[in-house]
């Protein structure tokens, strides 16, 4: 399977939680914490749920709450995703 986007990433959290005000997440938001992005634990959780079920693959509690930032998530889910190739 390909590897999980940025801009896959930024829809589904969209999708999921929204955009917070004044946030632009077209822009630079690969190394922007999820809490200066307005996505606090709860829509992180809705959105690594998601990503779980369209991508078919077990991401760890502990390996995603470590994730504070798009960049450490999307390395985690295509880590996930290459074990599984």
């Amino acid at each position: 399977m390909a590897k999980m986007t940025l801009g896959e990433l930024t829809g589904l959290l969209r999708e999921c939680a929204g955009e917070a005000e004044g946030v632009d997440l077209d822009g630079e938001v690969l190394d922007t914490e999820f809490d200066e992005l307005g996505y606090d634990s709860l829509a992180l959780l809705q959105v690594t749920g998601r990503i779980e079920r369209e991508y078919g693959i077990t991401l760890a509690d502990d390996t995603v709450s470590e994730a504070h930032t798009p960049r450490l998530l999307l390395d985690v889910v295509n880590e996930s995703l290459s074990a599984t190739a």
